[in-house]
């Protein structure tokens, strides 16, 4: 059979390529605005991924043509290669983890500023990003506690309930999160199930959970209340700080911005 091509060969090529081209591009990128077609600022200047394209059509294979173009956007080898700066006003949960963990995955972090849930939990409440201080309850197959906690005024707090990651019964339906809406809880966080899922989707309230399930849980055992819960790779103190978006859930000791 026909041998494979050394992979330090084939990196050469390539690297080979991209040189080529952006000698080539070199003179388009510092040429006069006009020259351009449709500028716009991007990480290399008033250029845009469309400019690019047009100016290099001939002499240049649409691979190098590729190559070149995803060099310029994420700023590779161009003379101004500054990645844009977090967007404050969402406040996302991947925009808080470049700024407080900056470290990649391969980076292992002593002192970490926030904690990131393990994946799993999914979005039923309407609202899909929340954030705000922590109050907890710990129970299993009861939610005694998860109701008298959305009966008091919430004032921006998100309520952590560590179930046990229990799939026999739901912890939360519409009436307590209807009820946690109104009284100002910003979100409700499940180790569990919940139900009346499509009712929920239409609350202002985020609401995360492991799955759905439509029988209701027991009275009998109530539970702790605001006391450290464990799961998903993270502890949850009373008053810690949880952000929560399709991403994923940060937690801090801390307020996070931004």
């Amino acid at each position: 059979p026909r041998s494979r091509r050394p992979l330090s060969r084939t990196t050469d090529k390539m690297n080979a390529r991209i040189s080529r081209a952006w000698q080539y591009l070199g003179k388009f990128v510092h040429a006069p605005r006009q020259v351009l077609l449709n500028p716009v600022t991007t990480p290399c200047g008033n250029l845009n991924v469309w400019s690019v394209s047009r100016a290099t059509t001939s002499g240049l294979t649409p691979s190098v043509r590729a190559i070149a173009s995803t060099q310029c956007l994420f700023g590779s080898g161009t003379p101004d290669s500054k990645l844009p700066p977090p967007d404050t006003a969402r406040g996302a949960t991947a925009d808080l983890t470049d700024v407080y963990h900056p470290e990649n995955v391969d980076v292992t972090v002593a002192d970490k500023q926030m904690q990131i849930m393990h994946p799993g939990f999914r979005d039923f409440g309407g609202l899909l990003r929340f954030s705000g201080p922590a109050s907890t309850v710990k129970c299993f197959e009861n939610n005694p506690l998860v109701r008298k906690a959305l009966e008091e005024p919430g004032n921006g707090r998100v309520l952590v309930v560590d179930g046990g990651a229990s799939m026999r019964c739901a912890l939360l339906g519409d009436n307590l999160a209807q009820m946690g809406a109104e009284n100002g809880w910003k979100g409700v966080i499940v180790n569990g199930c919940i139900r009346d899922s499509d009712d929920i989707s239409r609350m202002p309230i985020g609401v995360k959970a492991l799955n759905t399930h439509p029988l209701k849980s027991s009275k009998r055992d109530p539970g702790l209340r605001d006391v450290p819960v464990t799961f998903a790779g993270v502890t949850v103190t009373p008053g810690d700080w949880v952000y929560a978006d399709k991403d994923g859930v940060l937690v801090s000791p801390k307020e996070l911005t931004l």
